[in-house]
This record gives C-alpha cells, structure tokens and sequence, in this order.
C-alpha cells in the first residue's frame, strides 16, 4: 500500500507484468479495449525497467500501450509520469528518463540540452499519436455550439465575456445562449497542448490573440489549473466554464465540446477521423531520421478539424545505456506498428497517417 501510494504521488504509472494497469490511471477508459487490441505480431521484447515523463496528453495511450507490451513482454517495466510536457523535457535532458513525451518539437533551445544528454547523438522527435485538442465547455442546455477562432481567441484574450455576446449568438443562431458569465479555465503549468493551442490562436486570429505560442499560458484571463486532469475537473465543476483539453479527457469525461469553424467556412465536429484528416497535410520540417512537423491550423481540407496536436516521444538516437536503449527502440517499434496505433482511436485519440507514420517506423529502427 506504502508504495501504491508513494507512486501516486509522484504521478507515475507503473506497468510490470501483464494487468498492473487495469486500475490505474484518472480515466479508466483502457479496460474494455484490451482484450480486442492484444498485439497480432511478435514483439521483439526488451526486459528492462525504464522511466520516463512528459506529456500528460499521451497518458491514456502510453497506459494501454505498456498494458499490452507487458501481455507479450513478461519482465518488462515502464514508468511513466505524465508531468506535462515542459517537466518531460527537463528529466529527459538531465538524464532522469529513457524518453520524454512531449505535446510539441523540441524547441531550439532544448537541442543543445537534449543532444548534450544523448552523449552528442540526436534527439529525435517521433509523432506517436494525434491529439485533437476539444475547445470544453459547461452550459446547460447549450449543445453543439458553434465557434470561429476569432471569437475563441476574444473568450481567451478577454474581449468577449458573456455567453450571450453577439459574436457567439451570430455563429449559433436558435440557441438559447444565457446571459452569465464566461468562466475560461486554462492550463497552469508548462503545457504543450497549451503551446498547441496558442499557437493555433496566433496563426488563425493574429488581430486578436496577439501573444506568441508558448507552452506557458500567456495571459491572466481565467482561472489556471494543472495539468489534464485538473482542466477537466475545473470545467465539470464550474457552470459557464470553457476551456480547451485533449479529446480524450473531453469524451472520457462527457464534457460538452464546440464544433470549430476550419479554414474552409466549415464548423466541424470533432472526431479521430476529422483530426487525422488536418495531420493528414502536416509538412515534416525534421531533417534526417527527426520527424518534427508543421501543422497547418487554417486547414480547408474539407471535413478537417483544425486545432489538433502531435504528441512526440523525444528519443536519442544513439547515446544511451544499452539496456535502456534496447528497451526504447523496442517499446516504440510497437507504439508506431499497425498494431500499437489501432488502439488510438478507442481512446479518443487519432492514429498517425500513414504518410507521417513511415517516416516514424524508418526513424525508430535507426535508434541504437
């Protein structure tokens, strides 16, 4: 008990034998897919005890993907501490983690660091899951709102305050908007679905959100909570309240989700299939086996979702001791197989296209 405890404190996930996940985890939406996701192909196992932290965005995915991996892999044991990306990055650069997950690219700055910590080698960053990003919200008898990134970025910056604001009332003609307040709710700590988010903001509604994407949130409109979890049971608990949060925290949690206007003219419902159709056109800007992409958040891809994110794991591609390299290059050779991306859409992500995915698969067997 002392130590079930003590792990959860620390935010971790521990997978070491086959069910050690079936109760872990906020979100227990892993159990009833598990049966029909075990592996069809042979895993090439490594038996190792790993850690590693970031993106709270990916928890769900890692959980069922170290479920399974342990099915095959007797022996085999991943910590992961879903800290947020920004936290992720630090225990990678300093040599606290095998990996990180990271909502977002390594940044320029982090190169340095993150090579330093590969013993010279290249950090690589490999996209391992589509995370649509749901603009949340608690308004009763308000479904299916309908909203532009003009007016997400003025409820965001401020400029917009009530629900019953004639920008809303013009995108959502018939609905029965109130006149309270609007209560936005915005991630605390280092984020990168925060950095996901404000950059969409700043690409598609430059004139109104006029901060930069960053991974912190850049202004004190709102009230902050931290991390996934804490965004989600901010919106659930608080009438008026819109926020922005991955969809599978959004769906686990039946949270009431806007449709978002893409760039061509379309409010579009978010689903796996509208996100992955947005990734669909992602340009690699990576070099070499890096997979880091570009993402065009004014989309007219018809029926494309515009505001979704690439969830990374960050990977040395050499430098790392040689029973924790085996085990990454292992471990992720499932995540980014057939197999290891089918789990996705269950749990309310979307699968890497195949285009982007390729490129993942070729980079991965690279890692040494």
């Amino acid at each position: 008990m002392k130590n079930g405890s003590r792990l959860a404190a620390l935010g971790g996930v521990v997978v070491a034998g086959a069910m050690a996940l079936s109760s872990c985890g906020s979100d227990d939406n892993t159990s009833a897919a598990s049966a029909s996701n075990a592996p069809s192909g042979k895993i090439d196992c490594a038996k190792a005890s790993v850690n590693a932290a970031g993106s709270s965005a990916q928890k769900n995915a890692i959980e069922e993907w170290t479920k399974q991996y342990a099915l095959q892999c007797a022996g085999a044991n991943l910590n992961y501490n879903p800290s947020g990306s920004g936290a992720g990055i630090q225990a990678f650069t300093s040599g606290q983690v095998a990996f990180a997950g990271s909502d977002s690219a390594l940044k320029p700055e982090e190169v340095g660091p993150a090579k330093q910590r590969c013993q010279g080698s290249n950090a690589l960053n490999l996209p391992m899951v589509v995370g649509p990003v749901a603009v949340v919200y608690n308004l009763q008898g308000v479904d299916g709102l309908k909203l532009s990134s003009e007016t997400i970025a003025s409820i965001f910056s401020g400029k917009i305050k009530t629900w019953n604001d004639p920008a809303i009332a013009k995108e959502n003609e018939g609905a029965k908007l109130p006149s309270s307040p609007i209560k936005p709710i915005y991630r605390s700590d280092e984020s990168g679905t925060t950095d996901n988010f404000t950059n969409y903001l700043h690409t598609t509604a430059p004139k109104i959100w006029t901060w930069e994407k960053a991974k912190k949130w850049p202004n004190s409109t709102g009230q902050g909570a931290p991390k996934s979890d804490g965004v989600t049971s901010q919106v659930k608990s608080t009438a008026g309240a819109v926020s922005y949060v991955e969809l599978s925290y959004a769906t686990n949690n039946k949270l009431q989700t806007a449709q978002v206007k893409n760039g061509a003219g379309e409010y579009t419902t978010l689903s796996p299939e509208s996100a992955s159709k947005a990734v669909a056109g992602a340009k690699v800007v990576g070099t070499g086996n890096d997979v880091a992409l570009k993402i065009d958040y004014a989309t007219t891809e018809a029926g494309a979702y515009p505001i979704v994110l690439v969830t990374y794991e960050i990977a040395c591609e050499k430098g790392l001791p040689t029973e924790q390299a085996k085990f990454v290059k292992s471990f992720l050779t499932y995540t980014s197989s057939a197999d290891g991306q089918k789990i996705l859409t269950g749990l309310g992500y979307a699968p890497i296209p195949d285009s982007v995915l390729t490129k993942v698969q070729t980079s991965v067997k690279a890692l040494s």
